[in-house]
C-alpha cells in the first residue's frame, strides 16, 4: 500500500439540484495543499457574482491506495 493525496473540489449553484465534485489525486500532501490553494485562490479573485451562483469548497485527503507492480 501507498498513500496518496486526494484533492477533492465540491460546487453547487442554485440552478442545480444536486452537489457536482471533482477529484485528482496527488503523490505528496505537499503537492495537494499546493493545488488546493491555488485553485481556493482563483476562486477568491472571482466576481461576487460569480460567488453568489457557484459555491465551492475543497480538501486534501489522504488515501491509502495499491501501488503499480511490476
Amino acid at each position: 500500500m501507498i498513500k496518496v493525496w486526494l484533492l477533492v473540489m465540491f460546487m453547487h449553484s442554485p440552478t442545480l439540484p444536486y452537489v457536482k465534485y471533482q477529484a485528482f489525486m496527488y503523490n505528496s500532501e505537499e503537492q495537494c495543499m499546493n493545488y488546493l490553494a491555488d485553485y481556493l485562490n482563483i476562486y477568491e479573485n472571482k466576481s461576487e457574482e460569480y460567488k453568489k451562483e457557484l459555491v465551492t469548497d475543497a480538501h486534501c485527503i489522504p488515501f491509502n491506495s495499491f501501488s503499480r507492480g511490476a
